[in-house]
Protein backbone atom coordinates (compact mmCIF):
# COMPACT_ATOMS: atom_id res chain seq x y z
CA UNK A 1 0.00 0.00 0.00
CA UNK A 2 0.98 3.57 -0.78
CA UNK A 3 1.82 5.90 1.75
CA UNK A 4 0.33 9.18 1.71
CA UNK A 5 -0.30 12.00 4.12
CA UNK A 6 -1.61 10.02 6.45
CA UNK A 7 1.00 7.39 6.88
CA UNK A 8 3.22 7.55 9.70
CA UNK A 9 7.01 8.10 9.18
CA UNK A 10 10.10 8.19 10.89
CA UNK A 11 12.33 11.47 10.54
CA UNK A 12 15.32 11.02 12.05
CA UNK A 13 15.02 10.54 15.70
CA UNK A 14 11.34 11.20 15.82
CA UNK A 15 8.43 9.09 15.29
CA UNK A 16 5.49 10.81 13.05
CA UNK A 17 1.55 10.19 13.47
CA UNK A 18 1.35 11.92 9.51
CA UNK A 19 3.00 13.67 6.81
CA UNK A 20 1.27 16.37 7.31
CA UNK A 21 4.02 19.20 8.66
CA UNK A 22 2.68 22.68 9.75
CA UNK A 23 5.24 25.34 8.05
CA UNK A 24 7.10 27.90 10.20
CA UNK A 25 5.05 30.92 9.92
CA UNK A 26 6.20 34.59 11.71
CA UNK A 27 3.07 36.16 13.41
CA UNK A 28 4.35 38.42 15.38
CA UNK A 29 2.68 37.76 18.84
CA UNK A 30 5.77 37.75 20.97
CA UNK A 31 6.10 40.82 23.35
CA UNK A 32 8.50 43.88 22.51
CA UNK A 33 11.39 41.31 24.39
CA UNK A 34 11.34 38.98 22.05
CA UNK A 35 9.88 36.66 24.64
CA UNK A 36 6.95 34.07 23.50
CA UNK A 37 3.63 34.98 25.27
CA UNK A 38 0.56 32.47 26.52
CA UNK A 39 -1.09 33.70 23.24
CA UNK A 40 1.61 31.61 21.57
CA UNK A 41 0.85 28.63 23.43
CA UNK A 42 -2.53 28.26 22.75
CA UNK A 43 -1.87 28.75 19.39
CA UNK A 44 0.65 25.86 18.79
CA UNK A 45 -1.19 23.67 21.52
CA UNK A 46 -4.60 23.78 18.83
CA UNK A 47 -2.18 22.43 16.12
CA UNK A 48 -0.87 20.08 18.04
CA UNK A 49 -2.19 16.94 16.09
CA UNK A 50 0.02 17.66 12.70
CA UNK A 51 2.63 15.45 12.26
CA UNK A 52 4.97 18.01 13.14
CA UNK A 53 5.14 21.49 13.82
CA UNK A 54 8.01 23.59 12.96
CA UNK A 55 7.69 26.92 15.09
CA UNK A 56 7.92 30.49 13.34
CA UNK A 57 11.81 31.95 12.24
CA UNK A 58 13.06 32.83 15.87
CA UNK A 59 16.08 34.99 16.45
CA UNK A 60 19.03 33.48 17.75
CA UNK A 61 20.93 36.80 18.70
CA UNK A 62 19.84 40.21 20.36
CA UNK A 63 20.00 42.94 18.05
CA UNK A 64 19.12 41.38 14.71
CA UNK A 65 14.86 41.73 14.50
CA UNK A 66 13.54 41.79 11.25
CA UNK A 67 9.64 41.99 12.19
CA UNK A 68 8.18 43.51 15.10
CA UNK A 69 7.68 41.36 17.87
CA UNK A 70 9.23 37.81 16.58
CA UNK A 71 10.17 35.56 19.16
CA UNK A 72 13.95 35.07 20.14
CA UNK A 73 15.76 31.97 22.17
CA UNK A 74 18.63 33.68 23.32
CA UNK A 75 18.22 33.78 26.54
CA UNK A 76 17.02 31.23 29.51
CA UNK A 77 14.06 34.07 29.83
CA UNK A 78 13.10 32.83 26.56
CA UNK A 79 13.52 29.60 26.69
CA UNK A 80 11.47 29.48 29.78
CA UNK A 81 9.00 31.19 28.10
CA UNK A 82 9.39 28.96 24.81
CA UNK A 83 8.76 25.88 27.47
CA UNK A 84 5.45 26.60 28.08
CA UNK A 85 4.46 26.32 24.44
CA UNK A 86 6.32 22.86 24.11
CA UNK A 87 4.56 21.31 27.26
CA UNK A 88 1.59 22.38 25.84
CA UNK A 89 1.71 20.74 22.35
CA UNK A 90 3.70 17.40 24.04
CA UNK A 91 -0.06 17.44 26.51
CA UNK A 92 -1.80 17.35 23.11
CA UNK A 93 0.07 14.53 21.93
CA UNK A 94 2.19 16.88 19.20
CA UNK A 95 5.97 17.40 18.37
CA UNK A 96 7.27 20.79 17.34
CA UNK A 97 10.87 21.85 16.38
CA UNK A 98 11.97 25.34 16.58
CA UNK A 99 13.33 27.33 13.80
CA UNK A 100 16.59 28.73 14.33
CA UNK A 101 16.82 32.27 12.56
CA UNK A 102 19.24 35.24 11.88
CA UNK A 103 17.45 37.94 9.40
CA UNK A 104 20.66 39.06 8.19
CA UNK A 105 20.14 42.50 6.01
CA UNK A 106 16.26 42.15 6.16
CA UNK A 107 16.81 43.44 9.38
CA UNK A 108 16.17 47.14 10.71
CA UNK A 109 17.51 49.95 12.59
CA UNK A 110 14.15 51.11 13.91
CA UNK A 111 14.20 47.47 15.30
CA UNK A 112 17.66 47.28 16.65
CA UNK A 113 18.06 50.60 18.71
CA UNK A 114 19.97 52.12 15.47
CA UNK A 115 22.18 49.16 14.94
CA UNK A 116 22.77 48.55 11.08
CA UNK A 117 22.32 44.76 9.77
CA UNK A 118 24.81 42.70 8.34
CA UNK A 119 25.24 40.65 5.32
CA UNK A 120 27.31 38.72 2.86
CA UNK A 121 27.58 42.32 0.85
CA UNK A 122 26.42 45.75 1.40
CA UNK A 123 23.43 45.22 -1.00
CA UNK A 124 20.49 46.14 0.57
CA UNK A 125 16.84 44.98 -0.16
CA UNK A 126 14.98 47.15 -2.87
CA UNK A 127 11.70 45.72 -3.72
CA UNK A 128 9.68 45.68 -0.77
CA UNK A 129 9.56 47.57 2.72
CA UNK A 130 10.15 46.56 6.61
CA UNK A 131 6.81 46.76 9.05
CA UNK A 132 8.19 48.88 11.91
CA UNK A 133 6.55 50.75 15.19
CA UNK A 134 6.80 53.94 12.69
CA UNK A 135 5.15 51.81 9.62
CA UNK A 136 6.65 50.43 6.34
CA UNK A 137 10.07 51.41 5.86
CA UNK A 138 12.44 51.41 2.95
CA UNK A 139 15.22 48.62 3.87
CA UNK A 140 18.86 49.68 4.48
CA UNK A 141 22.13 49.26 3.09
CA UNK A 142 23.27 46.44 5.46
CA UNK A 143 27.06 45.96 6.75
CA UNK A 144 29.48 43.30 5.31
CA UNK A 145 30.29 40.91 7.85
CA UNK A 146 34.04 40.17 7.91
CA UNK A 147 35.06 36.73 7.63
CA UNK A 148 36.56 36.84 11.23
CA UNK A 149 33.11 38.05 12.78
CA UNK A 150 31.54 34.66 11.52
CA UNK A 151 32.51 32.46 13.74
CA UNK A 152 30.45 34.28 16.47
CA UNK A 153 27.87 33.92 14.26
CA UNK A 154 28.02 30.23 14.15
CA UNK A 155 28.11 30.10 18.27
CA UNK A 156 25.03 32.34 18.59
CA UNK A 157 23.28 29.32 16.31
CA UNK A 158 25.02 26.88 18.34
CA UNK A 159 23.65 28.75 22.06
CA UNK A 160 20.02 28.98 20.69
CA UNK A 161 20.54 25.43 19.96
CA UNK A 162 21.34 24.85 23.01
CA UNK A 163 18.70 27.02 25.00
CA UNK A 164 16.25 25.00 22.82
CA UNK A 165 16.91 22.56 23.99
CA UNK A 166 16.06 23.53 27.50
CA UNK A 167 13.30 24.81 25.90
CA UNK A 168 11.71 21.41 25.26
CA UNK A 169 11.45 21.11 21.52
CA UNK A 170 12.11 18.31 19.88
CA UNK A 171 14.55 19.01 17.62
CA UNK A 172 15.39 22.14 15.41
CA UNK A 173 15.42 23.71 11.50
CA UNK A 174 17.86 25.70 10.83
CA UNK A 175 16.47 28.50 8.51
CA UNK A 176 18.49 29.37 5.21
CA UNK A 177 15.63 30.20 2.93
CA UNK A 178 13.80 33.40 1.90
CA UNK A 179 16.36 36.05 1.92
CA UNK A 180 17.50 35.76 5.80
CA UNK A 181 21.26 35.70 6.73
CA UNK A 182 22.68 32.23 5.65
CA UNK A 183 20.54 32.25 1.87
CA UNK A 184 21.96 35.62 1.71
CA UNK A 185 25.59 33.80 1.58
CA UNK A 186 24.02 30.67 -0.53
CA UNK A 187 23.22 32.99 -3.52
CA UNK A 188 25.51 34.81 -5.89
CA UNK A 189 22.79 37.68 -6.15
CA UNK A 190 23.45 38.74 -2.40
CA UNK A 191 27.06 36.99 -1.67
CA UNK A 192 29.44 39.16 -4.20
CA UNK A 193 32.34 39.19 -1.47
CA UNK A 194 35.63 37.30 -1.90
CA UNK A 195 37.62 35.22 -0.04
CA UNK A 196 36.61 31.42 2.32
CA UNK A 197 32.97 32.63 2.38
CA UNK A 198 32.18 34.15 -1.15
CA UNK A 199 32.81 33.27 -4.81
CA UNK A 200 32.56 29.45 -5.27
CA UNK A 201 29.16 27.39 -4.43
CA UNK A 202 31.80 25.88 -1.78
CA UNK A 203 32.83 29.02 -0.29
CA UNK A 204 29.10 30.35 0.04
CA UNK A 205 27.72 27.20 1.56
CA UNK A 206 30.03 27.60 3.99
CA UNK A 207 28.69 29.41 6.47
CA UNK A 208 25.54 27.19 6.59
CA UNK A 209 27.87 23.75 7.10
CA UNK A 210 29.81 25.41 9.93
CA UNK A 211 26.21 26.32 11.50
CA UNK A 212 24.79 22.57 10.65
CA UNK A 213 28.03 21.13 11.97
CA UNK A 214 27.77 22.95 15.52
CA UNK A 215 24.04 22.63 15.83
CA UNK A 216 24.62 18.73 15.30
CA UNK A 217 27.21 19.14 18.12
CA UNK A 218 24.18 19.87 20.09
CA UNK A 219 21.49 17.68 19.10
CA UNK A 220 22.81 15.63 17.04
CA UNK A 221 22.31 14.72 13.42
CA UNK A 222 18.74 12.99 13.59
CA UNK A 223 16.86 15.87 14.92
CA UNK A 224 18.22 18.90 13.38
CA UNK A 225 16.63 20.09 9.91
CA UNK A 226 17.44 22.83 7.19
CA UNK A 227 15.15 25.16 5.08
CA UNK A 228 16.22 26.19 1.50
CA UNK A 229 14.62 27.90 -1.25
CA UNK A 230 17.17 28.79 -4.01
CA UNK A 231 13.89 30.22 -6.50
CA UNK A 232 12.34 32.25 -4.06
CA UNK A 233 12.81 35.94 -4.74
CA UNK A 234 11.28 37.21 -1.82
CA UNK A 235 13.34 40.26 -0.05
CA UNK A 236 15.37 40.76 -3.58
CA UNK A 237 17.03 37.25 -3.86
CA UNK A 238 18.51 35.89 -6.96
CA UNK A 239 20.87 33.42 -7.76
CA UNK A 240 22.39 32.41 -11.23
CA UNK A 241 22.17 28.20 -10.77
CA UNK A 242 19.48 27.68 -9.03
CA UNK A 243 19.21 24.31 -9.78
CA UNK A 244 23.36 23.83 -9.52
CA UNK A 245 23.16 25.33 -5.85
CA UNK A 246 20.43 23.01 -4.75
CA UNK A 247 22.34 20.02 -6.38
CA UNK A 248 25.39 20.85 -4.18
CA UNK A 249 24.13 22.40 -0.89
CA UNK A 250 21.20 18.93 -0.71
CA UNK A 251 24.49 16.45 -1.09
CA UNK A 252 26.17 18.70 1.78
CA UNK A 253 23.84 18.70 4.06
CA UNK A 254 23.13 14.52 3.20
CA UNK A 255 27.09 14.14 4.65
CA UNK A 256 25.86 15.50 7.36
CA UNK A 257 23.39 13.07 8.00
CA UNK A 258 20.58 15.65 8.83
CA UNK A 259 16.80 14.14 9.86
CA UNK A 260 15.19 16.18 6.91
CA UNK A 261 15.94 18.65 4.20
CA UNK A 262 12.69 21.53 3.67
CA UNK A 263 12.27 22.75 0.48
CA UNK A 264 10.38 25.89 -0.85
CA UNK A 265 10.24 24.75 -4.69
CA UNK A 266 8.67 28.11 -5.86
CA UNK A 267 9.05 31.74 -6.13
CA UNK A 268 6.78 34.17 -4.33
CA UNK A 269 7.03 36.72 -6.84
CA UNK A 270 7.00 34.27 -9.75
CA UNK A 271 10.58 35.65 -11.07
CA UNK A 272 12.06 32.78 -10.96
CA UNK A 273 11.08 29.02 -12.18
CA UNK A 274 12.40 25.98 -12.79
CA UNK A 275 12.52 22.45 -11.02
CA UNK A 276 14.48 21.97 -7.53
CA UNK A 277 13.06 19.04 -6.38
CA UNK A 278 14.18 16.47 -8.60
CA UNK A 279 17.44 17.38 -8.04
CA UNK A 280 17.17 18.24 -4.36
CA UNK A 281 15.31 14.35 -4.11
CA UNK A 282 18.87 13.16 -6.17
CA UNK A 283 21.03 14.48 -4.16
CA UNK A 284 19.31 14.18 -0.97
CA UNK A 285 18.27 10.00 0.77
CA UNK A 286 17.06 11.60 3.80
CA UNK A 287 13.20 12.76 4.59
CA UNK A 288 12.59 15.30 1.86
CA UNK A 289 9.86 17.97 2.50
CA UNK A 290 7.88 19.94 0.37
CA UNK A 291 6.43 23.36 0.41
CA UNK A 292 4.99 26.00 -1.49
CA UNK A 293 1.07 25.69 -2.72
CA UNK A 294 0.55 21.82 -2.61
CA UNK A 295 -2.70 20.59 -2.43
CA UNK A 296 -3.90 17.19 -0.73
CA UNK A 297 -4.13 15.51 -4.10
CA UNK A 298 -0.60 17.04 -5.44
CA UNK A 299 0.80 15.83 -2.13
CA UNK A 300 -0.78 11.92 -1.76
CA UNK A 301 0.31 11.56 -5.16
CA UNK A 302 4.62 12.88 -4.75
CA UNK A 303 4.62 11.09 -1.44
CA UNK A 304 3.27 7.66 -3.30
CA UNK A 305 5.66 8.11 -5.97
CA UNK A 306 8.32 8.57 -3.80
CA UNK A 307 8.79 12.15 -4.79
CA UNK A 308 8.61 13.86 -1.55
CA UNK A 309 8.15 12.21 2.18
CA UNK A 310 6.08 14.73 3.43
CA UNK A 311 4.43 18.47 3.42
CA UNK A 312 4.19 21.41 4.76
CA UNK A 313 1.11 23.50 4.86
CA UNK A 314 1.73 27.13 5.24
CA UNK A 315 -1.40 29.73 5.10
CA UNK A 316 -3.96 27.29 5.61
CA UNK A 317 -2.33 26.28 9.26
CA UNK A 318 -3.31 30.01 9.77
CA UNK A 319 -7.19 29.26 9.76
CA UNK A 320 -7.41 25.48 10.22
CA UNK A 321 -6.02 24.58 13.70
CA UNK A 322 -7.42 21.00 13.35
CA UNK A 323 -6.01 20.94 9.74
CA UNK A 324 -5.55 17.23 9.85
CA UNK A 325 -8.82 16.29 10.55
CA UNK A 326 -10.02 19.03 7.85
CA UNK A 327 -8.35 17.42 5.61
CA UNK A 328 -9.14 13.69 6.33
CA UNK A 329 -13.01 14.19 6.63
CA UNK A 330 -12.55 16.15 3.09
CA UNK A 331 -14.19 19.11 4.88
CA UNK A 332 -13.69 22.82 3.18
CA UNK A 333 -10.24 24.78 4.18
CA UNK A 334 -11.38 28.04 5.91
CA UNK A 335 -9.32 30.89 4.32
CA UNK A 336 -6.87 33.21 6.37
CA UNK A 337 -7.45 37.29 6.83
CA UNK A 338 -4.44 38.62 5.96
CA UNK A 339 -5.08 41.62 7.39
CA UNK A 340 -4.39 39.86 11.09
CA UNK A 341 -1.50 38.31 10.15
CA UNK A 342 1.19 40.24 11.99
CA UNK A 343 -1.10 42.33 14.30
CA UNK A 344 -0.41 41.17 17.97
CA UNK A 345 -4.27 40.36 18.96
CA UNK A 346 -5.79 36.63 19.54
CA UNK A 347 -8.20 37.96 16.09
CA UNK A 348 -6.97 35.95 13.32
CA UNK A 349 -5.04 33.75 15.40
CA UNK A 350 -6.45 31.80 18.21
CA UNK A 351 -9.90 32.36 17.09
CA UNK A 352 -10.24 30.31 14.02
CA UNK A 353 -12.53 27.30 15.29
CA UNK A 354 -12.11 23.73 14.56
CA UNK A 355 -14.86 22.27 11.82
CA UNK A 356 -16.00 19.86 14.46
CA UNK A 357 -17.47 23.36 16.43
Amino acid sequence: MQPDLFSSITVGALELPNRIIMAPLTRCRADADHVPTPLMVEYYAQRASAGLIIAEATMVTEGHSAFWREPGIYSATHAAAWKLVTDAVHDRGGQIVLQLWHGGRACHPLLNAGAIPVAPSAIPITNDEVHTPEGKKPYVTPRALEDEELPGIVQAFRLAAQYAQDAGFDGVEIHGANGYLLDEFLRDGSNQRSGLYGGSVENRMRLLLEVCTAVREVWGADRVGVRLSPLNSYNSMQDSDPVGLTQAVAAALARLGLAYLHMMRGDFLGEQTGDIMTPARTAFPGVLIGNMGYTQAEGDVAIGAGLLDAVAFGHHYVSNPDLVERLRAGVPLVEPDPRTFYTQEAAGYTDYPPYAA
